[in-house]
C-alpha cells in the first residue's frame, strides 16, 4: 500500500466517529515518517468539496487542519452539487461529484451508472473538445434536478 493510501486511510478512520477531525500536519507527518507536503497532497486530492469534505486550515505555531465530512439530506446534497458545478465541469471532477452522491446514498447504483455514462467521454466524443465540459455540466445538472424532483427514488 502506498504512503498516500496510508495517510488517507488514517484520516478516514479519524473521521469515522463524528465526521470531523483536526490534525497538526507536522505531527502527523513526523508520526508517519513523511514530509508535511505529503499530508497536504493527500488532503488536497482526496478530501475535496466534490468528494464531500470541507477543509479548513490555520497556520502558525498552533496551526491545524480541520476536515469535516459534509452531511446534508438527499435533496440538499443534490442541490448543493448542482449549484457547485457552474458552467463547465471536467470529467474527473464530474466523476468525483457523482461518486460522492452515490457514496452518501443520494443516488442509487443505477442512477450512478446512468450519470457516469451520460457524462462520460464516450457520450461526448462527437463534440469538439472546447465545448465538452460545458455540455457535461449541463447534462449532469439537468439529470440531478430531474432526479431530485422525483419522489420515488
Amino acid at each position: 500500500m502506498s504512503l498516500s493510501n496510508d495517510i488517507a486511510r488514517i484520516l478516514m478512520e479519524m473521521l469515522e466517529n463524528d465526521g470531523t477531525t483536526e490534525i497538526q500536519r507536522n505531527e502527523l507527518a513526523q508520526t508517519l515518517g513523511c514530509v508535511p507536503s505529503q499530508i497536504n497532497y493527500v488532503i488536497s486530492s482526496r478530501f475535496t468539496p466534490e468528494q464531500g469534505y470541507i477543509v479548513e486550515s490555520r497556520r502558525g505555531g498552533g496551526g491545524y487542519i480541520k476536515i469535516t465530512r459534509i452531511k446534508l439530506d438527499r435533496p440538499s446534497l443534490i442541490m448543493h452539487t448542482v449549484n457547485h458545478i457552474g458552467e463547465a465541469i471536467d470529467l474527473a471532477t464530474c466523476r468525483a461529484n457523482i461518486l460522492n452522491l452515490h457514496h452518501s446514498g443520494a443516488v442509487n447504483t443505477q442512477c450512478t451508472k446512468l450519470l457516469l455514462a451520460a457524462t462520460g467521454e464516450n457520450s461526448l466524443k462527437a463534440l469538439p473538445s472546447p465545448v465538452r465540459d460545458r455540455v457535461r455540466a449541463s447534462i449532469i445538472k439537468q439529470m440531478l434536478i430531474t432526479i431530485d424532483s422525483g419522489k420515488d427514488d
